[in-house]
């Protein structure tokens, strides 16, 4: 922290910490191949930190790098360091920074791939048109100027659902409680996840994110489900005991209600068949499952 020399009620007034970049950079890169092209689609945020002290209480900015060109750095990069997964090409922005900026000593980058998939057009994938998967692909990498990397995957706005073979009983009830106990219900969600490499950088992280997104989807369909806390337990552990590169993995579920829809009023029978998807309020479930200490 930094001291300004100012003074109120005796206790000096010092700057905190600091750090900026350039946020919301817009990325598509065409992989040009013969006869059959590859997209990819990514969101990146940089941030730098280090001594920014003289810019914040002098106004000088010597050393400090436009966060303009921090934008035309990640675009420019992308033309031959851009070759394969997002956290492979975090890696090497980071590692850029660090170099590149004199006064910065911890870089993060933080990126969202926004997935495509093939069309499917006279029953086959077409070689150059694409429609977006669901789903989004996240990465950050964290690095400093002592060589000190960390590395983050993970997955946004994934919605699944299953019509059956999961419940909810057995909770706290007192006079507030009007949900009836449910051993057959709907469970839907949108998963969020996020997962730790550790300070590896030289991962199959293409190879892992599917490997992990499949995983996590499996167990979801593979148990009956007492509460959405469970199969949040169960998912992790089984990412955990597949893929050993992985550390920890935490998962945020907001559990989407699907409500019975009360057709009796109208003299009709509804044998679970027609649902109110319910947006708001929702229960929200979050945990992280990790390996020990020891």
């Amino acid at each position: 922290m930094t001291d300004t020399a100012s003074k109120t009620s005796g206790r000096r007034i010092v700057l905190g910490h600091t750090n900026y970049g350039k946020s919301d950079i817009r990325l598509v890169k065409v992989f040009r191949n013969p006869g059959r092209h590859e997209i990819k689609e990514l969101r990146v945020d940089v941030s730098q930190e280090g001594d920014f002290a003289a810019a914040h209480v002098e106004g000088d900015n010597t050393g400090l790098m436009a966060t303009d060109t921090m934008r035309n750095t990640v675009y420019a990069l992308a033309r031959d360091r851009l070759t394969g997964s997002a956290e492979a090409f975090g890696v090497e922005l980071v590692r850029h920074f660090l170099e590149a900026a004199p006064r910065a000593n911890r870089v993060r980058v933080s990126m969202v791939e926004h997935l495509w998939e093939r069309i499917e057009a006279g029953g086959k994938p077409h070689e150059h048109s694409f429609v977006r998967a669901a789903g989004e692909r996240t990465a950050e990498v964290v690095g400093d100027e002592e060589g000190n990397f960390s590395v983050e995957a993970g997955i946004d706005d994934l919605l699944v659902l299953k019509t059956t073979n999961s419940g909810w009983a057995g909770f706290l009830r007192d006079r507030f409680t009007t949900l009836p106990e449910t051993d057959d219900r709907i469970l839907s969600t949108v998963v969020t996840s996020r997962w730790s490499y550790g300070g590896a950088t030289d991962l199959d992280f293409d190879r892992l994110w599917e490997g992990i997104r499949r995983r996590i989807l499996e167990t979801f369909t593979d148990h009956y489900s007492p509460s959405v806390q469970f199969t949040l337990h169960r998912m992790g552990r089984a990412v955990l005991e597949s893929f050993p590169e992985v550390e920890r993995i935490h998962f945020s579920l907001p559990n989407r209600h699907h409500l019975l829809y009360d057709l009796e009023r109208f003299g009709m029978e509804n044998p679970g068949e027609v649902f109110h998807a319910d947006a708001e309020p929702y229960g929200l479930i979050e945990g992280t499952v990790e390996r020990s200490a020891s």
